[in-house]
Protein backbone atom coordinates (compact mmCIF):
# COMPACT_ATOMS: atom_id res chain seq x y z
CA UNK A 1 0.00 0.00 0.00
CA UNK A 2 3.22 2.37 0.37
CA UNK A 3 3.93 2.44 -2.81
CA UNK A 4 0.45 3.61 -4.05
CA UNK A 5 0.24 6.32 -1.27
CA UNK A 6 1.24 9.11 -3.82
CA UNK A 7 -1.26 7.72 -6.53
CA UNK A 8 -4.19 8.01 -4.45
CA UNK A 9 -3.31 10.79 -2.39
CA UNK A 10 -3.23 12.72 -5.34
CA UNK A 11 -6.34 11.47 -7.05
CA UNK A 12 -8.46 12.50 -3.75
CA UNK A 13 -6.61 15.71 -3.86
CA UNK A 14 -6.96 16.58 -7.49
CA UNK A 15 -10.75 15.52 -7.52
CA UNK A 16 -11.42 17.46 -4.22
CA UNK A 17 -9.78 20.84 -5.49
CA UNK A 18 -11.46 20.78 -8.76
CA UNK A 19 -14.90 20.12 -7.35
CA UNK A 20 -14.34 23.01 -4.45
CA UNK A 21 -12.48 25.27 -7.17
CA UNK A 22 -15.60 24.74 -9.73
CA UNK A 23 -17.98 25.08 -6.66
CA UNK A 24 -16.48 28.46 -5.73
CA UNK A 25 -15.84 29.93 -9.32
CA UNK A 26 -18.60 28.62 -11.54
CA UNK A 27 -21.68 27.94 -9.49
CA UNK A 28 -21.96 30.87 -7.71
CA UNK A 29 -21.92 32.72 -10.92
CA UNK A 30 -24.44 30.80 -13.28
CA UNK A 31 -28.13 31.45 -13.00
CA UNK A 32 -30.18 28.92 -10.94
CA UNK A 33 -32.19 28.86 -14.60
CA UNK A 34 -29.42 27.03 -16.44
CA UNK A 35 -28.36 23.97 -16.02
CA UNK A 36 -24.78 22.33 -15.77
CA UNK A 37 -24.64 18.97 -17.03
CA UNK A 38 -23.59 16.91 -13.79
CA UNK A 39 -21.90 13.97 -16.04
CA UNK A 40 -19.45 16.74 -17.65
CA UNK A 41 -18.57 17.92 -14.52
CA UNK A 42 -17.48 14.46 -12.68
CA UNK A 43 -15.64 13.37 -15.87
CA UNK A 44 -13.78 16.58 -15.78
CA UNK A 45 -13.45 16.10 -12.09
CA UNK A 46 -12.57 12.36 -12.61
CA UNK A 47 -9.57 13.89 -15.53
CA UNK A 48 -7.73 15.99 -13.16
CA UNK A 49 -7.95 13.66 -10.64
CA UNK A 50 -5.71 11.19 -12.59
CA UNK A 51 -3.34 14.28 -13.94
CA UNK A 52 -2.84 14.50 -9.91
CA UNK A 53 -2.13 11.00 -9.54
CA UNK A 54 0.37 10.99 -11.95
CA UNK A 55 2.07 14.03 -10.68
CA UNK A 56 1.82 12.14 -7.15
CA UNK A 57 3.55 9.33 -8.60
CA UNK A 58 6.51 11.20 -9.81
CA UNK A 59 6.96 13.12 -6.84
CA UNK A 60 6.67 9.94 -4.91
CA UNK A 61 9.10 7.95 -7.16
CA UNK A 62 11.10 11.04 -6.91
CA UNK A 63 11.12 10.81 -2.86
CA UNK A 64 11.85 6.88 -2.83
CA UNK A 65 15.01 7.21 -4.96
CA UNK A 66 16.49 10.26 -3.38
CA UNK A 67 16.21 8.27 -0.06
CA UNK A 68 17.86 5.25 -1.36
CA UNK A 69 21.31 6.79 -2.68
CA UNK A 70 21.68 8.39 0.61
Amino acid sequence: MKNKAGKIGGFVFGMASFLLLFKLIFLDRIPKEDEVPPGAVMIAAILNGLLFAFIGSLIQNYIVKKRNYK
